[in-house]
């Protein structure tokens, strides 16, 4: 493991500072990144020298490794960075980005496009979806650099056993097995993905499944894929794709080859007030965000959820691992 002095300088100062935080939802507290990094292939020149940014986030383990991630890059860069990182809840950090009290966050299209600007019907492709988010959002003062590959969105995935059994690679064969033999699909999945139209009711329609309610288990998120790993009690389980116990599991995550499930593509989204200000920001995290897909959020996201390391270590190692900074 990479132990770099820009580590240990934010874990000191990090045990001064933990007893000054503020209380809160985490709009006015917040403590300085500290990491001592250099330009690596982000930053070159220190376009932000001089420059204070405050990076946020939500408080699960993606939000907190790619807040990270930013507040390193603009670091390298040249800025001072505010973390406020491990807001409550999406609209917390969403409000901090558009009300000034942050600069930036890395957050999801659809997330945007459904929970913030109130569409019921999301756009099937990627860039469309992002560019219609792009589009709306300049109303609220925020801009949104372009989009990652990461796609954090639902899906269904089966445990090695099962795929083998059944070789199904994608929903339309999970919706042909429910037909055929009804009792080999059963289903764990959380309570909101239940009664969600973009979740099990909206599948069940689009694929024309027809699963009965004794055949769908529900449970906690964490228990959804311990569950399916054994098989004890489902052979199908409802994920997120870019979770880190997919790959710890040997899970499998079936094709949506209906393109059912929203885009939750991740992307940049950056206060306009701040971007006009400090320009060079998206040439900053222009070669992170296109570095980022499905199987590095798993990669990163695994290190925290299942081997229990810290989200900013995480995120400094693999930006130190990549190159885009150095130490």
């Amino acid at each position: 493991m990479i132990r770099s002095r820009a580590v240990r300088a934010r874990a000191g100062l990090a045990l001064l500072l933990s007893g000054a935080l503020l209380a809160g939802c985490g709009l006015t507290s917040g403590s300085p990144m500290v990491d001592d990094v250099r330009p690596g292939t982000v930053g070159k020149g220190r376009p932000l020298e001089g420059a204070k940014l405050t990076v946020t986030s939500k408080e699960f383990t993606e939000q907190l490794v790619l807040g990270a991630i930013m507040g390193i890059a603009f670091q390298a860069a040249g800025a001072s960075v505010l973390d406020r990182t491990g807001i409550q809840g999406s609209i917390g950090a969403r409000e901090a980005v558009k009300s000034g009290d942050a600069d930036a966050m890395y957050e999801y299209t659809g997330t945007s496009w459904i929970t913030y600007l109130g569409n019921s019907e999301p756009i099937v492709d990627p860039q469309e979806q992002w560019e219609a988010v792009r589009k709306a959002d300049k109303a609220n003062g925020i801009t949104w650099l372009p989009p990652a590959r990461l796609n954090n969105t639902y899906a269904l995935a089966v445990n090695p056993a099962t795929e083998k059994k059944y070789g199904i690679k994608n929903l339309s064969q999970v919706a042909e097995l429910s037909k055929r033999d009804p009792g080999a699909v059963t289903l764990c999945v959380e309570s909101e993905f239940a009664s969600r139209q973009d979740g099990l009711p909206g599948m069940q329609k689009k694929y024309g499944m027809n699963i009965p309610a004794s055949n769908v288990r529900k449970m906690d998120g964490g228990i959804v894929y311990t569950e399916l790993s054994s098989g004890r009690s489902c052979t199908f389980g409802e994920v997120y794709t870019t979770d880190g116990r997919i790959k710890a599991l040997h899970l499998t995550v079936l094709d949506d080859d209906k393109n059912f499930f929203p885009n939750y593509n991740v992307a940049p989204e950056i206060n306009t007030k701040a971007l006009e200000k400090y320009p060079a920001i998206p040439e900053v995290l222009a070669p992170i965000t296109a570095k980022l897909d499905n199987a590095i959020a798993q990669e990163l996201n695994s290190k925290v959820a299942v081997q229990g390391q810290d989200p900013h270590t995480v995120a400094l190692e693999w930006m130190l691992a990549e190159g885009f900074v150095k130490d």
